[in-house]
């Protein structure tokens, strides 16, 4: 049987005899869940919000003039029904609104209201604490070597994905 801890620390299913990426990588995904978990946790606690509703805002604080209902599902990575809810339940809350388009009546872009916007700075500045505190038993120097060892990490997986070129070609 699974215990609560076994169930959110993927870590736990590594073993000695596990290639030690398979290990980092269980490693890896343990410190995200906590992260992720953490951080959810505290944006129902403190602002009965959640991570996805957070995520949705953050991408428009980033786009003053709005991203349409595609570019937002691209964006925050959930599917577009997931999406529409969402954005319904901010636009009830006044937190954002829908703008048709000028160049095509059929479509929209969804914006945050100044409501919204205040709202969303409450939040991105808690989220930044929270993140900061849990960062905070890495030193400077651990945090860049950290910074840099998973910048390495994530070219070497992005070039593992690429097609091959060959050495023959210029």
């Amino acid at each position: 049987m699974t215990t609560t801890l076994e169930a959110q620390d993927q870590e736990l299913r590594a073993h000695k005899d596990h290639p030690a990426s398979v290990r980092l990588w269980l490693r890896l995904l343990s410190c995200t869940t906590l992260v992720e978990d953490t951080i959810r946790q505290k944006l129902r606690d403190q602002f009965d919000s959640s991570l996805s509703r957070f995520d949705l805002m953050a991408q428009l604080e980033r786009h003053p003039n709005g991203l349409t209902m595609g570019e937002l599902t691209r964006r925050i990575m959930v599917s577009g029904g997931n999406t529409t809810a969402i954005v319904d339940q901010l636009e009830n809350e006044k937190l954002v609104r829908r703008l048709v388009a000028p160049t095509d009546r059929r479509s929209f872009k969804v914006v945050l209201t100044p409501s919204g916007r205040k709202s969303f700075v409450q939040m991105a500045k808690a989220h930044e604490k929270w993140v900061v505190e849990m960062f905070g038993d890495l030193n400077a120097t651990r945090h860049k070597q950290l910074h840099d060892l998973l910048g390495l990490l994530k070219a070497s997986i992005r070039d593992s994905q690429s097609p091959a070129i060959s050495k023959d070609k210029p």
